[in-house]
């Protein structure tokens, strides 16, 4: 499998250059369903469930200690993953849950970024762990009075990359037209993707590190809308046959995790080359970029990310504190990360990136205050 290939950056370089129109982040908030399962309840429960019939349970079961997670939090409680469910069942939860979530996460940023539902022009919404249709944010208009005309985008498909090339592609649709503004909403529920009936070894990782949560931005073109930050230029990168390296099979009983042990290696030997190249199409290069924000998507991949960015072991403290705090929550993740940083007072130009599906991984700059220049 050849990962290295990619376009000639250069050749690129015109079709991609920046928009005159300015997209700035209006407000950024981040939710959870109420159910909060310590990292031990959740190893007491997956032995209940896994040990008498999975023979290499007891060899697999230090990744739960191995995770660097404390908690997580379901829209189920715990007791709902001790027996079978069907996809039926759970696309029924999907629904139900993704739009409360996504209810609660659009009137938080609505209210943040002091606008009414009517004000919006376009919702972005993002999942990949359930299906819906009408999607999700469809029904959510029968819950919040959004405009009837409000353009709609449902993105699925991206798996963890989707916080990212969510915002990638919301801050495209902000640039196209001055003056819009428009409404990104990222739910994923991971939880629901437990395999009762799976007995394998990437079913059991899964049980280690995937939990629930949302996240929810207002970002505008109107020159009049408060202003967090400032949202430039981002980017993607599809490596060729790599289909098999993460993302979904797809049976009677929902869907079924893939992954391969493979990913912190690729981070380490790829996706650098590819990082540069994003960077270089831009006129940028690492130096320029004040703080990575990163898709935590797991402590070796923390780690693997650490050395790219020349941070010391620990340094992306705020990825590594969400992943203790939620988990991997997929899509929304890095958007929690960008949040901690946000509030925590972190200054100029950042790069939020994350890996997903395709194999894929995804860039967009995000500058804040004075220092930030690169948007």
């Amino acid at each position: 499998m050849n990962l290295l290939r990619f376009p000639d950056a250069v050749a690129n370089a015109q079709r991609l250059t920046r928009s005159d129109v300015t997209a700035t982040l209006s407000s950024l908030v981040t939710v959870v369903p109420p159910h909060r399962i310590p990292q031990s309840v959740a190893k007491e429960r997956a032995r209940e469930v896994f040990a008498s019939r999975m023979p290499f349970f007891d060899q697999l079961e230090q990744v739960f200690d191995n995770a660097a997670i404390d908690a997580r939090h379901s829209c189920l409680p715990v007791e709902w993953f001790l027996g079978p469910a069907d996809f039926e069942e759970k696309t029924r939860l999907y629904q139900e849950h993704a739009t409360a979530l996504a209810f609660d996460a659009a009137n938080r940023a609505l209210d943040q970024a002091g606008l009414g539902p009517e004000e919006i022009d376009v919702l972005v919404f993002v999942s990949s762990t359930g299906i819906s249709t009408p999607t999700i944010e469809a029904r959510l208009m029968n819950k919040i009075a959004f405009r009837r005309d409000v353009m709609r985008l449902p993105i699925f498909g991206f798996g963890c990359a989707g916080g990212v090339l969510g915002l990638t592609r919301t801050v495209q649709m902000a640039r196209s037209q001055p003056g819009l503004r428009c409404l990104m909403i990222v739910v994923e529920l991971s939880s629901l993707a437990f395999r009762y009936d799976r007995l394998t070894k990437s079913n059991l990782v899964a049980s280690a590190l995937f939990g629930d949560g949302a996240a929810a931005a207002v970002i505008s073109s109107d020159p009049r809308d408060a202003s967090l930050a400032t949202l430039g230029v981002g980017g993607e990168h599809c490596w060729p046959d790599t289909l098999d390296v993460m993302g979904w099979n797809i049976d009677a009983n929902g869907l079924d995790v893939i992954f391969q042990q493979s990913i912190p290696q690729i981070i380490a030997d790829q996706y650098p080359a590819v990082l540069d190249a994003f960077l270089a199409n831009h006129g940028l290069t690492r130096s320029d970029i004040d703080r990575p924000c990163c898709h935590p998507g797991g402590a070796k991949v923390v780690d693997e990310l650490e050395k790219v960015f020349d941070y010391p072991k620990l340094g992306l403290d705020a990825e590594r504190r969400v992943l203790a705090a939620y988990g991997n929550m997929s899509a929304p993740t890095v958007l929690f990360v960008l949040e901690d940083l946000l509030r925590t007072g972190q200054q100029g130009d950042m790069l939020t990136s994350s890996l997903g599906p395709g194999f894929t991984a995804a860039f967009q700059m995000v500058s804040v205050g004075e220092g930030g220049s690169a948007a």
